[in-house]
């Protein structure tokens, strides 16, 4: 969600100001390519005439997705099944252009300009329910791509006082310098990155030794590049990734990355919710082991959209709803709480309210948590969020190349899933769900957590001797 994906400081004050890191031609907009189009979630009832079986995953799942769950001790169950591909192929023979799809949650995205006839699925009796989710704009934004710096450069107040440069703090307030030190750095671990762009990845000399294994988006419409969309997900890949001895090195930097679009920047609709769930389907479905998202979904353009604090239980939102099943299929979900904490809403995001997942809030310097961090509990009367991290500032590197601290839960949040990527490195066999709990289990106010600082500040030296056998 644009609105909260993350703070700067502008000029020398401490003013907040929210933004995306996109650029735009002096604030011009022109005319949306889609113009009187809608996107609908059409929800389907069952799977039944699927051909494909439980007992034969290897028909529709990839052979990392299996091993991840066979070396989790974990089932295959019939939400991996694919969708009907009667209904399928009903939906599409109506005239309907199906645009994306998610067998977890049994749904359909479709597109089109006729939203009566849209409407008029749910006489059919495959159909479960159906959703506007998504309304083109009149217009949109004009993006440029930033020029970006030649080489990295510390910025004059700062020094390389260690191999970790910049990033020396954040690493070592999680005590993530022993388990580097171990051999754990995330080598064999594969992250999938979710955000609204990653400007300039492929040109800035920073992350030229960065193992990306591939890009997707998830958009409607889509980008042709990821490389030229907005900079927020550069900033948050470099939390993690960036391997710069002196200058700036990263929670995880011998870690495999996917790089996945799945915001849209210039408008907010639930239809992100879809793009999200989407995305999290694809990572599945390529061996991922862990997802860093510094995403989240409160209110929309549409306040008929907007979420309610009475659906915050993991269980409504579709995206929350997808989170809530990572830790089945052997993923850790690492997500942004949100950096709503002095607006009224005040409360984490969507799907910072999934099971089994850790939400990361925002902690300054000095250990106190940053005024804009969302908060918890869930409706249901959960803790939240799990965990804290560094993001009132968290050093990163933007999409001009130069090392920017950056203020949010935004990057909270992949500081410390760098992190848990090495724990995962450490404990290959351990199943997710156990990861999760180990990591609040380290935290500093375990004994005690609250709805502000969740269980604490994870040591994560002891989360690996705990997973050794302390536990």
């Amino acid at each position: 969600m644009k609105r909260n994906l993350y703070f700067k400081w502008l000029f020398a004050s401490a003013l907040l100001c929210m933004g995306v890191g996109s650029v735009t031609a002096g604030g011009k907009k022109t005319a949306c390519p889609e113009a009187k189009n809608y996107l609908y979630r059409i929800t389907l009832a069952d799977k039944d005439g699927t051909p494909f079986k439980i007992g034969k995953p290897e028909k529709y799942l990839s052979v990392k997705a299996i091993e991840r769950r066979k070396r989790q001790g974990l089932a295959v169950d019939s939400t991996d099944l694919p969708l009907s591909p009667k209904y399928v192929k009903a939906i599409a023979k109506a005239g309907h252009r199906i645009v994306g799809q998610s067998k977890w949650n049994n749904t359909l995205l479709i597109q089109g300009a006729d939203s009566a006839k849209m409407e008029g699925l749910i006489s059919l009796p495959f159909v479960k329910e159906v959703k506007k989710v998504w309304r083109s704009p009149d217009s949109i934004a004009v993006q440029e791509r930033e020029s970006y710096a030649s080489e990295l450069v510390l910025p004059k107040s700062d020094k390389a006082a260690s191999h970790y440069g910049v990033a020396d703090y954040q690493i070592g307030l999680l005590n993530g310098k022993p388990l580097h030190d171990a051999g754990f750095r995330g080598q064999g671990i594969t992250i999938a990155v979710f955000d609204g762009g990653f400007m300039n990845v492929d040109k800035i000399p920073a992350f030229q030794n960065v193992r990306i294994l591939g890009t997707r988006d998830f958009v409607y419409p889509r980008c042709a590049d990821v490389f030229t969309q907005p900079d927020h997900g550069t900033a948050v890949l470099s939390c993690i990734a960036t391997n710069q001895p002196g200058m700036y090195v990263g929670t995880a930097p011998e870690a495999e990355f996917w790089l996945m679009r799945c915001e849209d920047v210039q408008i907010e609709s639930l239809a992100e919710e879809d793009f999200w769930t989407m995305a999290a389907e694809f990572a599945d479905s390529v061996g991922v082991d862990l997802i860093s998202s510094s995403l989240g979904y409160t209110t929309f353009d549409d306040p008929s959209m907007n979420h309610r604090y009475a659906e915050q239980n993991g269980r409504v939102a579709l995206n929350s709803r997808t989170a809530s099943k990572l830790a089945s299929k052997g993923i850790v979900l690492v997500n942004s709480a949100g950096n709503l904490g002095m607006g009224t809403w005040k409360k984490i995001n969507f799907p910072s309210d999934a099971f089994d997942i850790l939400s990361v809030g925002a902690l300054s310097p000095d250990k106190v948590n940053a005024r804009f961090s969302s908060i918890g509990p869930t409706d249901d009367g959960r803790i939240k969020p799990d965990v804290m991290s560094l993001g009132n500032p968290g050093q990163t590197i933007d999409g001009s190349g130069k090392i920017a601290g950056i203020n949010g839960t935004s990057f909270a949040c992949p500081i410390l899933a760098g992190m848990v990527a090495c724990l995962r490195q450490a404990l290959p066999d351990l199943p997710a769900k156990d990861i999760v709990e180990l990591v609040r289990r380290a935290g500093d106010n375990y004994s005690t957590p609250n709805n502000i600082f969740g269980y604490g500040i994870p040591d994560f030296y002891k989360a690996y001797q705990l997973g050794l056998g302390g536990r």
